[in-house]
């Protein structure tokens, strides 16, 4: 596994996306255990990619125009969706996580269905992990660094999750702060729909 492997999943991993901001947002509304959560859920929604890639079904989307923007289509509008749960929600969310915790099950289903329904992950995997695979390999050291790939984002992705609980407490005792905050999540995942959506 090369340095230059490495260098470039972190440089991925870290820019701001679809599951950085779903985390954040989870982070922030429910606490450390939540960002943590997402972040595992987001972790999660990578593997199906993963397989598709290893297994060539990756190609076959790529082929289909028809299928990959239905795909494409189905992840915008659940982005748009997402937006507008954000802004549905109302009043400052509890301090302590104890209190009213974000069941696990709806924060992992949440952040598997965002990447599961994002076919430019796909893509991503057809045009990455090829590049670092030794000629000759076969499947298995695809997975090996798809695996890689997997734990460099759960590590990051969880800690912006608890970065993001790191500043709740100055945030949910401000409503006009925590609707800001709200309505720029929101506007982030406006955005990432409609790029999805035209690129």
């Amino acid at each position: 596994m090369s340095i230059a492997f490495l260098l470039t999943t972190l440089v991925v991993v870290v820019t701001p996306g679809t599951g950085v901001v779903y985390t954040l947002t989870a982070g922030l509304s429910h606490g450390r255990r939540a960002g943590v959560v997402a972040a595992l859920g987001c972790t999660i929604g990578i593997l199906p990619h993963l397989l598709a890639t290893v297994t060539g079904l990756a190609a076959l989307l790529h082929a289909s125009t028809v299928a990959y923007q239905a795909v494409k289509y189905l992840g915008a509008g659940y982005l748009l969706y997402m937006a507008w749960a954000t802004l549905r929600e109302t009043g400052a969310p509890p301090v302590t996580e104890r209190d009213a915790p974000e069941p696990a099950a709806r924060v992992i289903a949440s952040a598997v269905v965002l990447n599961l329904l994002n076919p430019k992950l796909t893509m991503f995997f057809v045009a990455f992990l090829p590049q670092f695979v030794p000629a000759g390999a076969g499947a298995g050291a695809m997975l090996r660094l798809g695996a890689v790939f997997m734990a460099m984002s759960f590590v990051v992705f969880a800690a912006y999750g608890i970065g993001a609980a790191a500043v709740r407490d100055r945030v949910v005792g401000r409503p006009a702060v925590m609707t800001g905050v709200r309505r720029v999540f929101a506007a982030c995942f406006v955005l990432l729909g409609v790029r999805l959506a035209v690129a």
